[in-house]
């Protein structure tokens, strides 16, 4: 009679039965908890906004051309809920029209010729649209245009303004959102995959692969975080994705401090030495057996992790070293606009410094109700 198989067999049906329920129940407890913490919801809420307006894009934005790049000179630093009357004119160049997804990921030009209009005037059968330009008089040039080019026009409210270049504000906000959520994401990804196996390799082997590990962490953490942002930053150039793999490549040894001291803490724990026991391969062990265990810790420090990689993207978009112009972000806004905080528009300076506020504590927020949740002394 094989007696491991049988007991690999009776193993395998008490989890079968057990381990549903419990994790069940744990989770229910822990979502409750973080409902009774108001602060962590309301944050949660936050942070479902921003997603929502990340993913949606140029279909919601009053600007939905490409990087909410339209530009007119001639409305530079307007006022909050500004009104401009514009007139669309065929001018024979038609655009294509792209289908909706397209749209809502890269934007789409404009299919006429928009002028900012103080006044029209027919005459004869031609149409003469003064342009606005928010003087007194007014003196804006005169376009003559046949009636038949004339397609419409519309008035617009700029509901946060314009910047020094007459881009609408609250387009790029909302745009600049999207980088922010992608950076976070995609830097949490790379930190995370690096961190956990780094981390939890150097604990469950120990001994050297333990050292080696241990050096490695302690080398990149004695670097400060910013200057070895910069330093791979300059190594992998200027751009969108570059920002990515060089705020994940620094975000990795918070992670992997955490995990490497809660998987030493449980690998001498009964249910590891079962599955050693049992003969199951270590990648089996670690991610099936032990991973698991510690996922409320790795939580937590992911969600400070993500409020740091804003911050740090935001940081090198204000050096120029980060997302390149004319991609709107956060930080390139603060870097265009922070002269005017000691003129008359300072809310061009700080209103994307209030957004990255307003997105920074809600990330930390959640981390501290993730962590009292996840509590099991609490629990």
């Amino acid at each position: 009679m094989n007696f491991q198989a049988v007991f690999s067999k009776k193993h395998k049906q008490f989890v079968k039965e057990t381990a549903p329920t419990r994790s069940t129940s744990l989770s229910r407890m822990a979502w409750r908890r973080f409902a009774q913490n108001k602060l962590s919801v309301v944050s949660l809420g936050v942070i479902g906004l921003f997603v929502v307006i990340a993913l949606l894009g140029y279909l919601i934005t009053p600007d939905g051309t490409p990087y909410c790049n339209q530009q007119y000179l001639e409305l530079a630093t307007l006022k909050p809920m500004s009104r401009v009357e514009f007139t669309y004119v065929d001018e024979g160049q038609p655009q294509p029209t792209p289908g909706w997804l397209h749209k809502m990921l890269y934007g789409q030009e404009l299919a006429y010729t928009a002028i900012p209009t103080f006044r029209t005037a027919e005459v004869g059968d031609s149409v003469e649209i003064e342009s606005y330009t928010g003087s007194t008089p007014n003196d804006g040039e005169i376009h003559r245009v046949s009636k038949s080019q004339i397609v419409g026009s519309e008035t617009r409210t700029f509901v946060l303004g314009t910047d020094s270049y007459g881009r609408d504000v609250l387009s790029m906000i909302m745009i600049g959102s999207r980088v922010s959520l992608s950076v976070g994401l995609i830097a949490v990804l790379i930190a995370l995959i690096i961190g956990i196996t780094l981390g939890s390799l150097a604990a469950y082997f120990g001994g050297w692969v333990d050292n080696v590990i241990t050096w490695l962490i302690n080398v990149v953490w004695s670097i400060p975080t910013v200057l070895l942002v910069i330093a791979i930053t300059f190594a992998l150039g200027k751009g969108f994705w570059q920002v990515f793999i060089a705020v994940g490549l620094t975000m990795w040894v918070d992670i992997a401090r955490v995990v490497r001291g809660q998987v030493y803490s449980i690998k001498e724990k009964e249910y590891v030495e079962a599955a050693r026991a049992l003969g199951y391969s270590t990648f089996r062990t670690i991610f099936r057996h032990i991973l698991p265990n510690i996922t409320g810790a790795i939580i937590v420090v992911t969600a400070s992790n993500f409020a740091s990689a804003i911050l740090l993207e935001a940081g090198l978009s204000f050096l120029g070293i980060g997302v390149q112009p004319p991609m709107p972000s956060w930080g390139t806004m603060v870097k265009e606009n922070y002269s005017y905080i000691l003129l008359d528009s300072a809310y061009l300076a700080l209103l994307p410094g209030l957004a990255i506020m307003i997105l920074v504590l809600a990330f930390m927020l959640i981390g501290n109700g993730m962590r009292d949740a996840l509590d099991i002394k609490k629990n």
